[in-house]
């Protein structure tokens, strides 16, 4: 077994692992990425459509075009980037190991951070009786066949669900010549982006179906028909609205997974709403050492967000590996430990009302930099507006506005407030009266 070590670590070479690499990689740090793949990049290789990088590189870019900028800088300082090595364990102690095609790989690190991304929702998750033909298959799946495998899913095609993946595969496909009968949401609102709406469905004509599910398969060895029906506010099917659709084809946009199997293994504790690991405000998990960001946290809308993110942790992960008293790498000046005085104090933060989850779960006081914190809302909400609050206390309320679960809210907190806070800190989106 082969040992190396490093300052720093980072599991998944996708935007969240680059960013978080060159950050840590600019403190001086020895930094590793490691990537199960053949090139660097993740799910931006294929990712055809543009509309990425609007914010971070103020330029409309494709999904190629943006992990390219990064794979040219990781490619320029000194970053050691294993490809096609998978890693099968990593501990509470920052060890990890791995596998390529030259063997077993042992790597020490001061600090790591967790960039495996997510996994597309499948159709056991969501138990949709019927046969179990060919023809069914994820969004994203069908966005590799198309966009780097060139290969057609299939002629006549019904998606079910109303994710980003789903909503820009069914204009993918129907410039490919491919027709979308539908698309079909269990929710009676679209949980992607408007902007997909409209580009994606909108322009081409395609109906989007709201509360309404895919309640059987049809069709063996291939898929024949879907049947589809209307849905109550608890989810119970109208029955006399069952309808039978022909078709070839169903793609699955029914939500991504943090790919956390290796967090479970470091005993990394992960948030139920998310499936992604608890946080502090620098990203760092309950297990000292291991940071995580990008959609292994949590699922984002945009890649621009998931690199700034991901910047945040590579830095913060740097920081912790360079203050540690272990002879890692080839780093120097660590500082002694931490003093007394400057032990701080972990205060929760928790949603409440109308809001699912939120980044961070936890807050150290006292802290000297911003407090930014981000959420979503479980439902669309016409007039509302952000209350957080420690205890009684009102730290933040925000004006009177539209929110919509597709898209991650993000306050910024008076660090001066939250130090003053000893109670949990509560986020709430409360509706207004118009």
């Amino acid at each position: 077994m082969k040992q190396l070590n490093y300052d720093v670590v980072v599991i998944g070479g996708g935007p969240a692992g680059m960013a978080a690499a060159l950050k840590a990689k600019e403190t001086g740090a020895t930094v590793a990425i490691i990537e199960r793949n053949d090139e660097l990049g993740g799910i931006l290789n294929q990712c055809i459509h543009s509309g990425f990088g609007l914010s971070y590189f103020k330029q409309e870019l494709t999904g190629p075009e943006y992990a390219e900028l990064f794979i040219k800088q990781v490619a320029a300082v000194d970053i050691a980037v294993y490809l096609k090595t998978m890693v099968i364990d990593l501990s509470g102690e920052r060890q990890v190991k791995a596998m390529n095609e030259e063997g077993m790989l042992q790597i020490d690190a001061a600090a790591i951070v967790l960039a495996m991304g997510c996994r597309e929702r499948t159709r056991g998750a969501i138990k949709i009786p019927g046969s179990r033909p060919a023809g069914v298959l994820t969004a994203g799946l069908a966005q590799r066949y198309v966009n780097i495998e060139n290969r057609k899913p299939g002629e006549r095609i019904v998606i079910l669900g109303s994710g980003d993946i789903g909503l820009i595969m069914a204009r993918r496909l129907t410039l490919e010549g491919m027709q979308v009968l539908g698309v079909y949401e269990l929710m009676p609102y679209a949980n992607g982006l408007y902007r997909n709406i409209k580009n994606c469905l909108d322009d081409f004509d395609i109906p989007l179906h709201l509360s309404t599910t895919v309640t059987n398969i049809i069709g063996y060895p291939h898929l024949e028909a879907i049947e589809v029906a209307k849905v109550d506010e608890n989810f119970k099917v109208f029955e006399e609205t069952r309808e039978v659709i022909p078709c070839d084809t169903l793609l699955l946009s029914i939500g991504l997974i943090p790919e956390n199997e290796l967090s479970q293994k470091s005993g990394v504790s992960l948030n139920p709403r998310t499936n992604g690991p608890l946080v502090n405000e620098a990203l760092e998990t309950d297990q000292p050492g291991i940071f995580a960001c990008g959609n292994v946290l949590h699922v984002h809308d945009l890649v621009d967000n998931v690199t700034l993110e991901a910047e945040q942790a590579g830095t913060a992960a740097a920081a912790y590996a360079l203050q540690q008293n272990i002879e890692i790498g080839v780093s120097e000046n660590r500082p002694t430990e931490t003093k007394p005085s400057e032990i701080k104090t972990a205060i929760p933060l928790s949603p409440g009302e109308n809001v699912g989850y939120t980044v961070p779960a936890k807050m150290t006081i006292p802290s000297s930099k911003e407090a930014r914190i981000l959420f979503r809302v479980r439902k669309p909400l016409e007039q509302a507006e952000v209350v957080i609050q420690s205890g009684a206390t009102i730290l933040y309320q925000g004006k009177p506005r539209a929110f919509k679960p597709s898209v991650m809210e993000e306050v910024v907190l008076n660090p001066a407030d939250i130090n003053g806070s000893e109670q949990p800190i509560t986020v709430s989106v409360r509706e207004v009266k118009k």
